[in-house]
C-alpha cells in the first residue's frame, strides 16, 4: 500500500544510520514492528496478576503426556 507521510527527515536518517538500515522504507518498518512489538508486551504486563489460576493444576503432569 503507499503511502504519503509527513516524517522529520533528520530523525529518519538518524534511524537508518543507527539502525544500519539499507533504505528509509526498511527503518521505517523496524521501527513499527518495534512499536507493535513493545505495545503488545505491555499489554501482557497490565494484565499480569489479573488471571486467575487454579491451583491444583500440574503443570509438569502435563508436560509429560506429550
Amino acid at each position: 500500500m503507499a503511502t504519503n507521510l509527513a516524517l522529520d527527515d533528520k530523525l529518519i536518517e538518524k534511524a537508518v544510520r543507527i539502525g544500519q538500515h539499507k533504505s528509509k522504507k526498511e527503518a521505517v518498518t523496524a521501527a513499527l514492528t518495534e512499536y507493535i512489538k513493545t505495545r503488545k508486551q505491555k499489554e501482557i504486563i497490565d494484565i499480569f496478576g489479573t488471571i486467575e489460576y487454579d491451583e491444583e493444576y500440574d503443570y509438569k503432569k502435563q508436560r509429560s503426556l506429550k
